[in-house]
């Protein structure tokens, strides 16, 4: 049932992320948490968000360029090493009692241009760590579960933590579990790949080439159109989780955590059926679905003030989100060429992290001036006429995909 575990080097990365994702989903959510702390303004959610996506915006492409031409293990070696020395530094302010919302916001930034690198790198080392790329659907979608089992586990634990030692620790035990990662990146030996020379003054020569290898291929570029458009009006509604929080009676930092563990249960789901899903590939079919799922229930959870009940609509929001993203990168990760995976892939992070940052200003402003409740309404509406739009695009991804297994 799960192929891409017979790759030794494949499973021995994903048993380091386990560990390093709980501290990851730990600190994001005790960083959220922070900036409503100190500010008690939706608004300021969305300048964090911003300030943590934006330099995927502004590098996204480069970093591309940049995977493409350096060894990627070694890359991820120093993106791992140099997110940890960030968490440390942000547990450091913390526990002394220093911190501010100006550190925050830069040290989201610090993170986010570590992260161009670093999510660019992992998506195109996943190619080299499976050698039989049928088993390249299984591992996105296993390391999707992964990511959404800790995403289940670290904000419960965070939410726990942050009421009992406060958020310092929460920055502390993310810092630690970076050693878990770095272990098994030192742990694996895959084939290097004949790299380019990599000539600065070529670089937007390589941004270009990239972009057709991206934009010519009508599927590619469908599905990337697709989840730019979802990630500007529906993902961002994470931002404001700690604000929705607040609207339950006695809700906290323990709420949002089983907010946030209900949104990662749901995405848990979404990805556990395409790691387990048989038959022929119908992606273009679940990205429609999935985008249309998660309009559905924004819509619904504009209508919900109750806890029980939000978090039925976040779960599923999640699996829709979940189902979408995972599809979208299978998609491309099969018809992309090996020589240009991390340019391609480089534009998948801008269309996800990219039009994010925009979307996270733009989700709280709207819930600062029209409440979160109107918010979700709109933004779910949007969402559900852009799956309409899409699906009908669906039977051509699904039909080039199908002629490209075939002749590889």
């Amino acid at each position: 049932m799960l192929p891409a575990l017979k790759h030794r080097n494949y499973k021995i990365y994903l048993s380091g992320q386990f560990v390093s994702l709980i501290g990851t989903w730990m600190q994001q959510l005790a960083m959220s948490w922070m900036v409503y702390k100190l500010t008690n303004s939706a608004f300021w959610l969305g300048v964090s968000a911003f300030s943590a996506q934006i330099p995927m915006f502004l590098f996204g492409l480069f970093a591309g360029v940049i995977v493409d031409h350096v060894d990627r293990h070694k890359l991820l070696i120093w993106t791992q090493s140099l997110s940890a020395l960030q968490a440390f530094t942000l547990a450091a302010l913390t526990l002394s009692g220093k911190i501010n919302l100006t550190e925050l916001i830069i040290l989201d930034f610090t993170l986010g241009t570590i992260n161009c690198f670093d999510i660019t790198g992992r998506q195109s080392f996943v190619v080299q760590m499976i050698k039989n790329k049928s088993d390249l659907p299984n591992a996105i979608a296993l390391n999707s579960s992964i990511v959404n089992m800790t995403r289940l586990i670290g904000p419960a634990i965070a939410g726990a933590m942050i009421a009992t030692v406060g958020e310092g620790m929460c920055f502390l035990i993310n810092g630690i579990s970076y050693i878990a990662v770095l272990i098994a990146l030192f742990s694996i030996n895959v084939d290097k790949l004949k790299k380019k020379r990599f000539e600065i003054k070529k670089i937007f020569t390589n941004i270009i080439d990239g972009y057709h290898a991206t934009f010519d291929n009508p599927s590619i570029r469908s599905v990337l159109i697709f989840v730019a458009f979802m990630c500007f009006f529906g993902t961002p509604y994470i931002t404001v989780f700690p604000a929705l929080a607040k609207t339950i009676p006695n809700g906290g930092a323990h709420t949002l955590g089983w907010i946030s563990a209900a949104t990662g249960l749901g995405s848990l789901v979404g990805a556990l059926y395409l790691a387990n899903r048989k038959g022929p590939p119908d992606l273009g079919g679940i990205i429609a679905f999935g985008g249309l799922n998660l309009g559905v229930f924004l819509i619904m959870l504009s209508r919900m003030s109750t806890l029980p009940l939000m978090l039925v609509c976040v779960f599923m929001t999640g699996m829709g989100m979940m189902l979408q993203l995972s599809s979208t990168n299978t998609v491309i990760q099969t018809l992309a060429d090996d020589e240009k995976r991390g340019r391609v892939m480089s534009f998948l992070t801008l269309a996800l992290f990219g039009s994010a940052p925009f979307g996270s200003l733009l989700m709280g402003s709207m819930a600062q001036h029209l409440g979160l409740h109107t918010t979700f309404l709109i933004n779910g509406i949007i969402c559900v006429i852009g799956a309409y739009l899409f699906i009908r695009r669906a039977p051509g991804i699904n039909a080039q995909i199908i002629t490209h297994l075939q002749n590889n």
